[in-house]
């Protein structure tokens, strides 16, 4: 008789009865070996049991009376409890028959006296000797079991314990659809392996196998000859999952069922088993069905991680794909310069460099070799001739291009060399990142909008990207709504003309580009410093332009002769003008061509004119024909009359202006005297045709930079005005319009008639004040002194916004700005150009003139620069 106490049941497996256990030891380097233990002296009813696949001529055993019971009764009482047993008898075969006592000793319950008790078990009695006091109280027991008509000694016999198994589901979809993802109690009663378990539905005793949803566990490979070789760790995440679930009450949620394989969840109260094994790395995330979990992807995700970081189990040889990497290179902030194929971008880091960041995880658009070569005479451009390409350059471009984005490296794709018998295309080394812009990741809204797809990648290849769930529902979704790629409407087409160097084509289009005056246009391609290539929106088509009025220096590039070497600034004259304008949305005025089909204009963007900002920059200098063609067609040169190396002199010409308004920043609107009569006599005509004719207010579609008319809150009067952000209404005031006192213009009034009269200007030479209450005293003088009133006006150097002008009060002669600074409100903005800091010279640089020995106004507290001076380290000039 051996006696082995401190014994933890990790699962009972009446195999044949009710009356057989499995018992193992505590684990110690690995699961610990098992032993069957068989209740001596007892018999309880044999279990269903499933006829053999391969023997289909036989039939499904079922329940024997109460043999259901008999084994959810030593379940539910030994199941994770220690005990002791004794072993009474070994047979030939091995098969070992002992007492089981619960606790650590043979003093705790008996497990065979509590089965004869509740009626679930019957005693040997052929075998009972009668000088043997346990057996004679089993048989004490039994009588009682009877005379209490306990369990099997009821009447009736005991059918309607028998279970109705169902070990088939003939539609497997449905019946997980059915149960609508809510959780269904169950029994586990087998482990496959750490994530594969068979389940018993209750109530209903459906028999299912379950695949934990998200995870694989490595597995047991089955070889040739039959036996089975497990992977590494296959067994100790086997014997983890047992410990925990094996024949343990839980719930599981039935979350899918692609393939007839039965996706779940198994919840079981101390725990969530798919995410403690990820955390314990004994198994790794599985994109397929990582979508159907329905308890948070992104806690599987952190399990994983979590396990990687530690370096535990089936990642004890993880290398992290930034692993190598510092922090700053990981994570960085970067200006967003140019959009490369809808799935790249060229960033500017804070040192000056470029890099190109390619997002992570997704592809863009692309087509077919048989669709790519059908019309081998076209040039193909595979911006506008691969289906939503366009659109998803466009997206992108319009969303981040110039701005600041935050860029996280997610991995490395090293560089691929082609060869003549490998069918992979050759690509540099690739940084590969999520890149996010107000919290929002750039990859995912192009996949949510359709317009790129989600790679999908090997098991064991960790180089993804960090938010690869989030793409793949994103393409789930646009999948689901049918957008972009996944649309089965017709695909965009867009019939884009190329005319750069066709000249017969250039010179049919010229008298158009002439006659439209400013036109709308997207630089796609920045050839040299002025040399540009522009997408026009609304013709369709692209061009070559040249900045008109300059000279700027050219780079290398091939000859006939050999390669040209590039001039001095021109690498530097090309990256301010990319920097500028590159897939930026600006506006084009064509003046004439050249003879190589190229348009010759000036380009706008933001107010700013580019030949003037490369010129001011000392990046390019005047042509010598830009002021007799600027003369001659009745344009200002703004600017251009200085140039790299050549002496410019401050021009001052003054003009009568009338003063409108002024807003919170200190810029302010402007009308010409000159033009005052023929607006009041335009404004009195077009209310007389409005009062005939009234308008029907808000029907008009309102569309931003549209010309239209509204009434004016201030005097219930008619005005022109510009759609825009601050609603500028263009013969005078500004002011916030609801769209339902919108009305059409009539055509005999439009801005060709009569042009914009209200004009944006912002003061030169001053600083703007920081404080905002500094500044308001400022607006509140300014409006005093000013508005509506008479002044002189002579614009002093272009700005980014707007030009920045000097005003001067209409009757004194006396400067705006210089009465601001000696009142102490506002300080000097020192110019570095040469030919303005003679006007600033005239200025009270540093602080106000004093008066009666005391400083005014922003001065009052005494000369605050000097206090962060000597603060911040700086030395100011006297």
């Amino acid at each position: 008789i051996t006696t082995i106490t401190a014994i933890t049941i990790t699962a009972t497996t009446p195999v044949l009865s009710g009356c057989a256990i499995i018992v193992r030891g505590q684990p110690r380097g690995g699961p610990p070996p098992e032993r069957q233990i068989n209740l001596s002296n007892i018999r309880t009813g044999a279990l269903a049991r499933r006829a053999p696949q391969s023997q289909p001529d036989q039939k499904d055993t079922p329940d024997e009376p109460y043999a259901f019971q008999a084994r959810e009764f030593l379940r539910k009482m030994l199941i994770g409890k220690e005990v002791c047993f004794t072993v009474e008898v070994k047979t030939a075969l091995g098969r070992e028959y002992g007492m089981v006592y619960l606790g650590r000793d043979t003093t705790g319950e008996n497990i065979a006296e509590s089965l004869v008790n509740e009626g679930l078990a019957t005693v040997r009695r052929e075998g009972i000797r009668g000088n043997n006091p346990d057996q004679a109280r089993l048989c004490d027991l039994e009588d009682q079991a009877k005379a209490s008509k306990k369990g099997m000694w009821t009447e009736g016999g005991g059918t309607n314990t028998i279970r109705d198994l169902k070990y088939i589901i003939e539609n497997p979809r449905n019946f997980v659809d059915s149960m609508h993802q809510k959780p269904v109690n169950a029994v586990i009663e087998h482990v496959r392996d750490g994530s594969v378990v068979r389940a018993l539905l209750l109530p209903d005793y459906y028999l299912v196998t379950v695949m934990l949803s998200g995870v694989k566990c490595p597995t047991f490979k089955r070889e040739a000859d039959g036996t089975e070789s497990p992977e590494p760790f296959a067994a100790e995440a086997k014997f983890f999952t047992e410990s925990r679930l094996l024949q343990r009450d839980v719930q599981i949620i039935l979350e899918s069922c692609p393939n007839q394989v039965i996706l779940g969840t198994v919840l079981h109260p101390n725990g969530n088993i798919t995410e403690l094994l990820l955390k314990e790395g004994f198994a790794r995330c599985v994109d397929w069905s990582m979508a159907v979990y329905t308890q948070g992807a992104e806690k599987l995700r952190a399990g994983e991680k979590s396990a990687k970081e530690r370096k535990v189990r089936i990642w004890k040889d993880y290398v992290a794909p930034t692993a190598n990497m510092d922090q700053k290179d990981r994570q960085f902030v970067a200006k967003v310069m140019q959009v490369v194929n809808a799935d790249a971008v060229v960033v500017k880091l804070n040192s000056g460099e470029y890099k190109t960041i390619h997002l992570s995880s997704i592809r863009p658009p692309r087509i077919e070799g048989e669709e790519k070569n059908k019309d081998k005479d076209k040039r193909f451009r595979p911006i506008y001739d691969i289906p939503y390409m366009f659109e998803a350059r466009e997206f992108m471009r319009k969303k981040i291009i110039g701005k600041k984005v935050n860029v996280t490296v997610d991995y490395i794709r090293a560089a691929t060399s082609s060869s003549e018998t490998s069918t992979i295309p050759a690509f540099a080394e690739r940084t590969c990142a999520t890149v996010t812009i107000g919290g929002i990741n750039i990859a995912e809204a192009l996949v949510s909008k359709g317009f790129a797809t989600v790679i999908r990648y090997r098991q064991d290849d960790d180089q993804r990207s960090s938010h690869y769930d989030e793409l793949l529902a994103a393409e789930a979704r646009a999948i689901k709504n049918g957008k972009g790629l996944h649309s089965k409407k017709e695909v965009p087409i867009h019939r884009v003309a190329d005319i750069s160097g066709e000249t017969q084509k250039a010179k049919q289009f010229l008298p158009f580009l002439q006659r439209a005056g400013r036109s709308e246009a997207v630089v796609e391609y920045v050839f040299s410093g002025s040399r540009l290539k522009l997408y026009m929106p609304k013709e369709t088509c692209l061009i070559t332009f040249l900045l008109a009025g300059i000279e700027c220096p050219r780079g290398s590039r091939n000859m006939p002769g050999g390669m040209q070497v590039a001039e001095p600034f021109s690498d530097e004259a090309m990256a301010f003008t990319k920097e500028l304008v590159l897939q930026r949305e600006v506006e084009v005025e064509v003046e004439s061509m050249d003879k190589a089909g190229n348009f010759i204009g000036w380009l706008h963007i933001e107010g700013v004119n580019l030949s003037v900002a490369l010129v001011e920059n000392a990046l390019s200098k005047v042509h010598f024909t830009a002021e007799r063609r600027a003369r001659g067609r009745g344009r200002g040169l703004e600017g251009l009359e200085g140039g790299r190396g050549g002496i410019r002199k401050r021009t001052a010409n003054y003009r009568a202006v009338y003063v409108t308004e002024i807003t919170d920043t200190m810029h302010f609107y402007t009308q010409d005297v000159e033009t005052g009569t023929q607006l009041e006599n335009l404004m009195e005509t077009m209310r007389a045709e409005i009062a005939a004719q009234p308008p029907v207010e808000g029907s008009y579609a309102a569309r931003r930079g549209d010309y239209c008319i509204a009434n004016f809150s201030a005097d219930g009067e008619w005005y022109v005005f510009c759609l825009s952000v601050t609603c500028t209404f263009v013969f005078d005031y500004r002011e916030i319009v609801p769209s339902t006192r919108l009305a059409v213009i009539p055509p005999a009034f439009s801005t060709r008639t009569l042009a914009a009269q209200a004009t944006e200007y912002t003061f030169a030479y001053i600083q703007v004040p920081q404080d905002e209450d500094a500044r308001a005293d400022v607006v509140d003088s300014l409006v005093r002194d000013i508005q509506n009133t008479q002044c002189l006006l002579n614009v002093e150097h272009s700005g980014v916004t707007c030009p920045h002008v000097t005003l001067q009060f209409a009757d004194s002669k006396d400067d705006v700005g210089l009465s601001l600074v000696k009142e102490g409100m506002v300080m000097v903005d020192v110019r570095k150009e040469k030919h303005l800091q003679k006007m600033v010279g005239k200025w009270p640089p540093w602080r106000n003139s004093k008066r009666n020995e005391s400083y005014l106004n922003i001065w009052r507290y005494g000369d605050f620069r000097d206090d962060d001076a000597d603060e911040f380290g700086y030395k100011l000039k006297k």
